[in-house]
């Protein structure tokens, strides 16, 4: 076997196990579910802000996992309320529902009126006792006779209540409860009462809900089409009881799936388009166009790289990764353009001489490029590690494998078409030509301080108009009207967390408005109201006696009374400070259907959740600690702090890859070579300032990949300066078959990718149009 045969057998080899591996690798870890389409594994798990803890907890845990049913009838009327219980039973009885409840039902509240009744002394005493207790101090009384005020006026309340219709209901609660600590909790919150039950218009019949709660966090695999499947099994066991019965339902899994459905979709003709276009442009400027098929094999073998590197080393990997990915195929056609249109150097020259000739222009653009994206690796954003990865590895295989499959080839030179020389008209015209450039160039720079910046997390995702539609639909039939605003308070501790919904609600009450809110702050009493409650009882042990004859002169047989006596003996003697903790769990595990979304307990962030209606338009105050959950604003402003990471990083990227194209080709040749990717950039961001248009952080990384991409051009074409020659065609071929493919990325219907892919399809020609008038004027002036 001669040399030539073992070399290409040797070649073949080496590129054959490379993809057989690779391709085992993606059969054997089972690719779909290392797929993440969750927004939240755009960020990391250590995040340190406490709203994205809140908004990770509401994901998994709780909100997000709800769903919301609509049942109607053949006809389209509201099915019977038999047909909700049945249902909800149905969907509690699958495992991949952690409860469902037919959202007419009473029994919510009835179990939470049992549970606060049984727990008023710990709860609802101290509120009542706060209240009390202003009011006295509005008579200028002094402490030593509060507990004589206390007990006649808890007498005459009483009196007064029972001469009102609201006391029927509480005939045989009141033996217990003379201070009228249940009937005070409904009038406090008789108002928000009503945003918790989530009434409809009277105009329309009430509709037939069903509310239920998904076991699993609905951005996850598991939480969509398994849970999916679940409800129409539910359905199929409801129908045959009630024959006919439809539902309409919605619930964060539904935009999840539609938007990973339309993401995978995007992945497919994103990747066929990209490949297509690069090889129109190849076949446009190639004089055979069949042997241009051979720029193919390599550029399959870096994004094969690509994903078997990144899904080695990360567990879960984003959609957007490998959708942002599908760019490689424009990146990594350069390097084969560059060997295989290079003629050879002299008649018979071997392939690895070629090679060892054009190595310094290959190796300074690839390694340059690859140590920029490498520092991405350094970024707390888990999108821009992944994405960093991706692209490096795939350069560095790109590299590789056309170095590699190159040799395997009888003839491993690609003709370009006659017409491919670009001349560029008389130098006269060319200066004319730079003349114009550069001024509109200086016309931009300005436009650099009108830049805005808008970050939005949900720009990640695919908008899915219909599904928005549907959501709306059925959230107004269960009162989730537009006018109604849902807020955070956190904490790191329930007991900071119950502080700040004081703060909250003063807040709330002082911005004005009319505004009407609920959340448990009116059942579960601050620690401090709670240690007065204590401090009360003990310094007053007299209370209980005083109560008995301020009811015996009310007219009132006190003896009737003894079961609240004997309550609250039980409590002044055995109440401590640990109680409070102890009743909110006893509280919080009485919760059920919506109710329960109002409080949560844990770590590393407690909240309270507040419904309100005519809400304020200004963001509540920071020493509130509360967010409004239904913008993600906190999350935007997250995102933003990640951008101006990237940015830092990016630029820290940009000096090295400079730093290597100075040391490799001199301060003034590694000026002039850097000098047009950062114009192009500074020039585009500049003329999307006076446009108005709002950029983000993938804005960021596209110029900084745009920045990567035409310094590789400048690299190439360098050589062909110090001959006093053009660029060469690859050079062109590489830059055109970039901006297709970028091209077709911003026609992605995800605005962060169209961001993406508009910023560096833009850098690269008007790099390109830099390139071809500043060789030539090198080249003028040496004439």
């Amino acid at each position: 076997m001669t040399t030539r045969k073992r070399r290409k057998w040797l070649g073949a080899s080496v590129l054959g196990a490379a993809a057989l591996l690779g391709a085992g690798w993606l059969a054997w870890i089972d690719l779909p579910r290392r797929i993440s389409t969750d927004v939240l594994d755009l960020l990391p798990t250590g995040e340190r802000s406490p709203e994205l803890g809140m908004m990770r907890s509401l994901a998994s845990e709780s909100e997000a996992r709800v769903m919301l049913f609509v049942l109607t009838d053949g006809a389209g009327q509201p099915a019977p309320q038999g047909a909700a219980g049945r249902f909800a039973a149905e969907l509690a009885r699958q495992p991949d529902f952690a409860g469902a409840r037919a959202l007419d039902e009473a029994a919510p509240f009835d179990a939470l009126g049992r549970r606060l009744f049984e727990l008023r002394f710990t709860l609802l005493f101290p509120s009542w006792l706060r209240e009390r207790a202003a009011a006295y101090a509005a008579t200028g009384g002094d402490q030593d006779h509060f507990a004589d005020w206390l007990a006649g006026d808890a007498a005459a309340r009483l009196n007064r209540f029972l001469g009102t219709p609201e006391a029927l209901p509480y005939q045989d609660a009141l033996p217990a409860d003379p201070l009228l600590l249940a009937p005070g909790l409904i009038e406090r919150t008789q108002k928000g009462l009503a945003l918790l039950q989530s009434p409809v218009s009277s105009a329309i019949a009430a509709p037939t809900r069903v509310w239920a709660q998904i076991a699993v966090s609905p951005l996850r695999d598991e939480g969509q089409q398994p849970v999916f499947a679940a409800i129409e099994k539910a359905l199929a066991s409801t129908r045959r009881v009630y024959p006919g019965v439809s539902i309409a339902y919605t619930g964060v899994n539904r935009f999840a799936a539609v938007s990973r459905a339309r993401i995978r979709g995007e992945l497919g003709w994103l990747n066929i388009l990209s490949i297509a276009a690069v090889l129109a442009v190849a076949l446009i400027f190639i004089r055979r166009t069949r042997r241009a098929l051979h720029l193919a094999p390599p550029v399959l073998l870096a994004v094969l790289g690509a994903w078997v590197c990144t899904t080695a080393v990360f567990e879960r990997v984003h959609i957007l990764v490998f959708v942002v990915g599908s760019l490689l195929t424009g990146v990594a056609v350069d390097y084969g353009f560059y060997l295989y249109m290079q003629a050879p150097g002299s008649p018979g020259e071997d392939y690895w001489d070629k090679v060892r000739r054009l190595k310094k222009p290959l190796l300074s653009s690839c390694f340059t490029t690859v140590a920029g994206f490498a520092l991405l690796l350094l970024s707390e954003l888990p999108l821009i590690r992944q994405l960093g990865l991706f692209v490096a590895a795939g350069l560095l295989c790109a590299l590789a494998g056309a170095i590699v499959y190159f040799s395997i080839l009888d003839d491993a030179f690609l003709e370009a078409r006659a017409f491919s020389g670009f001349r560029g008209g008389a130098p006269a015209t060319r200066r004319k030509v730079r003349v114009v450039l550069i001024t509109l160039w200086f016309a931009t720079l300005p436009g650099l301080l009108l830049v805005r910046w808008k970050d939005d997390i949900r720009d990640m995702e695919i908008p899915s108009p219909s599904v928005e539609r549907e959501d709306a639909r059925i959230r107004a039939l269960f009162g989730g009207a537009s006018v109604q605003t849902v807020y955070l308070t956190h904490g790191r501790s329930l007991s900071e967390a119950r502080d700040a919904l004081d703060r909250f609600e003063t807040w709330l009450l002082a911005a004005g408005g009319g505004a009407r809110f609920a959340n448990l702050g009116a059942i579960i009493p601050t620690e401090a109201e709670h240690a007065e409650a204590l401090r009360f009882v003990r310094q007053h042990p007299e209370f209980p006696a005083r109560l008995r004859l301020a009811l015996a002169a009310s007219g009132f047989d006190a003896d009737g009374f003894e079961p609240f006596f004997t309550a609250y003996s039980s409590f002044a003697a055995h109440a401590s400070g640990a109680d409070l903790d102890a009743a909110v769990r006893s509280l919080r595990s009485s919760l059920a259907g919506p109710l329960s979304l109002l409080l949560h307990a844990g770590q590393p962030q407690s909240w309270f959740v507040t419904l309100a209606s005519h809400a304020p338009a200004e963001t509540p105050p920071a020493a509130t600690q509360t967010v409004s959950a239904d913008e993600l604003q906190s999350l935007n402003r997250i995102f933003g702090r990640y951008r101006q990471s990237a940015l830092q990083i990016s630029l820290a990227g940009l000096a090295i890859v400079g730093a290597g194209v100075l040391i490799t080709y001199g301060f003034r040749d590694g000026a002039r070579i850097f000098s047009i990717p950062c114009g192009a950039a500074l020039g585009l961001f500049g003329l999307f300032g006076w446009l108005g248009h709002p950029l983000n952080l993938f804005h960021v990384l596209g110029a900084f990949l745009g920045v990567c991409l035409t310094h590789n051009y400048s690299i190439f074409s360098v050589s062909s300066a110090y001959r006093r020659e053009p660029p060469p065609v690859s050079v062109r071929l590489s830059a055109l078959c970039a901006a297709g493919s970028f091209g077709v990325l911003a026609l992605s219907a995800i605005p962060v990718v169209h961001a993406l892919g508009e910023t560096v399809a833009m850098m690269v020609l008007t790099a390109l149009l830099a390139i071809e008038f500043e060789h030539f004027a090198a080249i003028a002036d040496k004439k």
